[in-house]
């Protein structure tokens, strides 16, 4: 499967493509006056404690309060996490230790201390970020986490010889103060990359350290990278064929980046200049209006449907055209099996998180549904973003939460509709007719020396009042005593009604 980097550059906003043949798997967006904030780290101060949720809210600077949990606090006695998917994520998103028997957060924490946190999750809606106390670190080849011991290796490593390998090279590299997890793209690498790796790694944290000791809280500690060089660091690895950047000084920059960190694959690194612009020779703009749709066609003719709310994701599996060649199970299992793999790839791409119920259609047989299980498991392996699977129940529905750090595709480009407050439905003209209708007659009871009324609505309102509810208009005219005049205006929009009632 070829692996191609694609980098769009302009004034506004920075936009990066994951490919996977011609397959858009991820996308990156990141806007000039909108960056990220996840893995950066403060000196934030403690303005509220509150015991009955054991967290506290920290000023970090920004508009809203962070929140910390006293789950994401160092405990008096602490144990490595379970690494439940590789090393080689954002900063933020790694859980180097958990606490076992750690004392109340109102024990630990008080009004106005000053504590140094990194953003776990981005501000999102109405909620601040997220923030934990466990700093983590990511370099090209190693996420450093200080003040653990633990060594993590990334399970996407499976080679016994080659974890014992690195495992041994990490021991004798580390520090007495800082634990480190081994990530994929450590690979194969030589001692002298992963020692090079360990000093830049310590070093970093070094002035973290310093600047903290002489910031004065709320301050901003360490920023992570911008997105271009993000992504260069995290997914930039050696089974990618070919990173393309369509600006040349993000060109120079990506290619001094990977010279300095990643010399072996500075080949892979191009200028693009072509005249169609770069994403859309690749016809990534056209694969990113499919990934705002509803909708998504699979190649068997079956089709899922995507909802989003404030709580949750529902993903519904429909058979579609598909009608099979067999028994009407084997029909189901084929599209099941296929809506497992567009799934985990369209949450990839819409960088979907929080709980996801996922609707099969329903299967008779458990094997059948032990395959489906074990599909969507499968394609879950090359998802970075930790999940959590329940078991498939026996109505076919699967409950999972993938791990969310920044805002959705849909909530990055999509806003609420104007016209349906952003329900996805709007009143029909029937509704809004006869709610006109209503309305006339409460105003005209109102005002009983008037001789006319007059109801403004919009166009569509206005012809079907008055081609297919005339009985309705003279009806109230009866019962008003009044003439009803029907005007429709343009400017006024499809919900609007302007009833106005004069001599």
């Amino acid at each position: 499967m070829a692996k191609h980097i694609l980098i769009n550059v302009v004034p506004w906003e920075a936009r990066v493509a994951l490919l996977e043949d011609t397959t858009l798997v991820e996308l990156h967006i990141e806007r000039g006056r909108q960056r990220g904030i996840a893995g950066n780290v403060y000196k934030g101060k403690v303005v509220r404690v509150l015991p009955g949720m054991q967290a506290a809210f920290v000023d970090i600077g920004l508009e809203k309060a962070a929140f910390l949990h006293v789950s994401d606090m160092p405990g008096e006695e602490e144990l490595p996490a379970t690494l439940t998917q590789e090393g080689d994520v954002e900063a933020a998103d790694v859980a180097p230790v958990v606490a076992r028997d750690a004392r109340p957060i109102e024990e630990r924490l008080q009004k106005g201390q000053e504590v140094l946190v990194q953003v776990a999750k981005e501000p999102m809606g109405t909620k601040g970020a997220r923030v934990t106390s466990h700093v983590s670190l990511p370099g090209r080849y190693l996420v450093c986490m200080p003040g653990t011991r633990h060594i993590g290796i990334s399970r996407r490593i499976e080679d016994a010889t080659e974890r014992d390998r690195l495992r041994g090279i990490v021991e004798a590299e580390g520090t007495p103060d800082a634990g480190f997890i081994v990530r994929t793209a450590c690979e194969g690498v030589t001692k002298r990359e992963i020692h090079d790796d360990v000093r830049f790694l310590t070093r970093l944290w070094a002035r973290v350290e310093k600047t903290a000791a002489a910031a004065t809280a709320p301050a901003l500690i360490h920023q992570d990278l911008d997105l271009v060089l993000r992504v260069v660091r995290d997914l930039f690895t050696s089974d990618v064929e070919r990173l393309s950047v369509d600006a040349p000084e993000d060109y120079e920059r990506v290619l001094e980046f990977v010279k300095g960190l990643m010399p072996r694959l500075a080949s892979r690194v191009h200028l693009y200049e072509g005249v169609t612009p770069l994403f859309e020779q690749h016809g990534v703009e056209t694969k990113i209006a499919r990934a705002l749709e509803r909708r998504v066609w699979l190649k068997s003719g079956g089709y899922l449907i995507f909802d989003q709310t404030e709580s949750l994701t529902t993903v519904d599996v429909n058979s579609g055209r598909y009608v099979g060649k067999k028994s009407q199970e084997e029909t189901i299992l084929r599209v099941n099996l296929e809506a497992a793999k567009q799934v985990v790839q369209q949450l990839r791409l819409r960088n979907i998180g929080g709980i996801i119920v996922i609707d099969f259609i329903d299967m008779e047989k458990a094997a059948n549904r032990k395959k489906v299980s074990d599909a969507l498991q499968e394609a879950l392996r090359k998802d970075k973003a930790r999940s959590n699977v329940l078991r498939i129940s026996e109505l076919g529905l699967v409950q999972m939460t993938r791990k969310r750090t920044r805002e959705s595709l849909e909530q990055l480009l999509t806003s609420p509709c104007a016209h349906c407050g952003g329900t996805g439905r709007v009143r029909s003209v029937e509704t809004i007719a006869y709610d006109a209708l209503r309305r006339a007659f409460r105003e005209s009871a109102a005002h009983a020396n008037s001789a006319r009324i007059a109801l403004r609505v919009h166009p569509d309102v206005a012809v079907f009042l008055t081609e297919r509810e005339r009985q309705s208009l003279e009806a109230l005219e009866r019962q008003s005593g009044r003439t009803v005049a029907v005007e429709p205006v343009p400017e006024l929009g499809r919900d609007e009604v302007d009833v106005r009632v004069g001599s």
